[in-house]
């Protein structure tokens, strides 16, 4: 732009944030993330993304249409403000960008790991509706990780405090979340966990190379900062009741995120043999108890050369994808539905082919096989087609005669679902439960017992760690307002 004719007093021009027309912006193609080779990753639990460059990030900020109405900020669960924060990457203004995701995502260097973008604020993505969305976690996780590099430490943040204390129950996402929306408005916010380590099933089931425990802990450190009080070694139910925090602790509220922690189990001949997991039960000892790094670590998880996973969600993949880590030569995925059915993550189908897990899609467990000392020794399984829809809009998987078989393993993992842990719901009185145990509430996160709301897991069954974070900022909404009024 010229600047001969303007006159030394004249209002600077505005400068577009995105310097390109959008014919120019949607040839640009989507940026991929470095990865490590998988002949390596399959060996060993160091991250298997090491996210976008800064070169790949501008690139990719380029490509976003600036459209006047950001779907993408409504098909976020949390809301974030993507629009402005793309705008604030392509300024390189990396810690503006990241205090606009702040203001309504507490955990953006989690969530840019392990939220499923590609059906939430991806899908919907302007762009994406001819060409690849922008890359919108790469792009969330690259300025959270940005922050990291420089060594940003966090810093107490000063409220007026309001003299009213809130107890969280978990500290997964929903509660951490929960904690850092009600420390904002000047709470006494202390967050229970039961085990040793803060994080829930961010700690115990995500494995580490897909979401570092360091990022957890860096991520629980900012919530913190924020006056929030972590207490581990505290079992809400056992320790202490629900009433007794109301009443003897002082608090004025408490919400309840506490996961869903109980694994489901398929019920069929075999599953009292040695050899046989649940998905929770074998992650938990390898993430939050370090057995992958036996005998360094004394918590020891024993596999055989031949493993087998069941199940088709995240859950299935981390332990298969474990599994594969820990020395089995041979990881194979069952599945009863079709590759197209499967609710796991596409990108994490894709790196477990990478690292050489074998698919047996349309495939259901029929019974474990056992030798005489009772150590597994192989799944018999049916082989299966699809027929109509079911409940769940899927359609169902119907047997096909004759199409028994044998998948010799040594190891069996089931990771088909779970459910709350019913020790806060069999100790609170009163308090009203849905389906499989979930404790039942309103809109707002509310449940039936005045002062106390709930959300995550514990309240809808296996779901999201975004999902449970919306559950998170719902509730501390409808906390601040309940508080406010009493």
């Amino acid at each position: 732009m010229s600047t001969s004719s303007a006159s030394p007093t004249a209002e600077p021009a505005v400068i577009p944030r995105n310097p390109l027309r959008p014919p120019v912006r949607v040839k640009i193609p989507r940026q991929r993330p470095q990865e490590r080779p998988s002949r390596e990753r399959a060996h060993d639990f160091a991250e298997v993304s090491a996210g976008l460059s800064e070169q790949a990030a501008l690139i990719e900020a380029l490509r976003c249409l600036d459209c006047r109405d950001p779907v993408c900020t409504q098909g976020c669960p949390v809301n974030v403000d993507i629009r402005t924060f793309i705008h604030h990457i392509l300024e390189k203004d990396y810690g503006a960008a990241l205090a606009t995701i702040r203001e309504t995502n507490s955990l953006p260097a989690i969530c840019g790991r392990v939220c499923p973008q590609e059906s939430q604020c991806e899908q919907v993505c302007t762009l994406g509706k001819t060409f690849a969305p922008v890359a919108i976690g790469k792009l969330e996780r690259f300025v959270a990780d940005d922050e990291r590099r420089q060594g940003v430490v966090p810093r107490p943040m000063a409220v007026t405090p309001r003299g009213q204390r809130v107890a969280i129950v978990g500290s997964g996402p929903a509660g951490l979340t929960c904690a850092a929306e009600l420390a904002k408005h000047g709470y006494g916010v202390t967050v229970f966990e039961a085990l040793h380590a803060v994080g829930g099933v961010l700690r115990y089931g995500i494995p580490e190379f897909r979401l570092p425990k360091q990022i957890v802990d860096d991520e629980a450190e900012r919530i913190r900062a924020l006056g929030v009080e972590i207490r581990t070694n505290v079992l809400v139910g056992r320790t202490v009741t629900v009433d007794e925090l109301l009443g003897d602790w002082g608090y004025d509220a408490v919400f309840l995120g506490t996961g869903a922690g109980t694994p489901l189990f398929m019920n069929i001949p075999g599953e009292s043999l040695s050899g046989v997991y649940s998905a929770n039960e074998f992650l938990t000892r390898v993430n939050l108890m370090g057995a992958w790094r036996f005998p360094e670590r004394v918590t020891p998880v024993k596999i055989g050369r031949r493993v087998a996973v069941v199940g088709g969600g995240n859950t299935a993949m981390d332990a298969v994808r474990t599994a594969r880590r820990l020395g089995a030569e041979h990881a194979y995925l069952v599945y009863r539905r079709s590759r197209e059915e499967m609710p796991a993550r596409a990108e994490e189908i894709h790196h477990a082919e990478e690292e050489g897990i074998e698919l047996r899609l349309l495939t259901s467990p029929t019974r474990i096989l056992g030798d005489a000392d009772g150590w597994v020794t192989g799944l018999e399984c049916q082989r299966m087609e699809l027929g109509a829809p079911d409940a769940s809009g899927r359609r169902k998987p119907m047997p096909v005669p004759g199409s028994e078989h044998v998948i010799p393993v040594e190891t069996v993992i089931e990771a088909i679902g779970q459910k709350p842990n019913p020790i806060i719901q069999a100790t609170t009185p009163g308090l009203d439960l849905g389906k499989r145990g979930t404790v039942a509430v309103g809109e707002a996160q509310q449940t039936n017992r005045p002062g106390v709301f709930a959300g995550g897991d514990v309240a809808r069954g296996g779901a999201t760690v975004i999902l449970a974070m919306r559950d998170g900022r719902r509730a501390a909404a409808a906390i601040h307002e309940y508080l406010a009024g009493c």
